[in-house]
């Protein structure tokens, strides 16, 4: 019995705290927080279209080279596998060192390609274009 003045006087409080008067304040009216970019001209900051475009492009990484050969051995995840015969660009520190030709052999998740321009080290990025 003595329980039930107690619940009854909280669930009043909680109550009462979620009836309370509401500010009206609508985010277009409202001060940009700090650190976020200013939309642009023309574009509306409370509903902005956003765009999500899946990457398509083969990524793999450069495993060995063989600089007298002209070669080098790309190593690429499991399923993203480049064809022979495409043409791929490598990239070192987000610059493009050079271009290579797939041409085999495959074994497992890496696969032979001749370096047709540039230069190439281990560890470079290979992309398609």
């Amino acid at each position: 019995m003595r329980t039930w003045p107690s619940v009854l006087l909280l669930c009043g409080l909680a109550l009462s705290g979620c009836a309370g008067r509401k500010a009206s304040v609508s985010p277009a009216a409202a001060p940009p927080r700090a650190g976020t970019p200013a939309a642009p001209a023309g574009v509306s900051a409370t509903n902005p279209a956003l765009i999500v475009t899946p990457e398509n492009a083969y990524l793999g990484k450069v495993v060995w080279v063989n600089a007298p050969g002209r070669f080098v051995v790309l190593n690429f995840p499991l399923g993203k596998m480049a064809a022979p015969e495409q043409r791929l660009s490598l990239y070192r520190r987000g610059l493009k060192v050079g271009e290579v030709k797939v041409t085999g052999p495959q074994r497992e998740d890496n696969i032979v390609a001749d370096l047709a321009a540039g230069e190439a080290e281990v560890g470079d990025e290979a992309r398609s274009q």
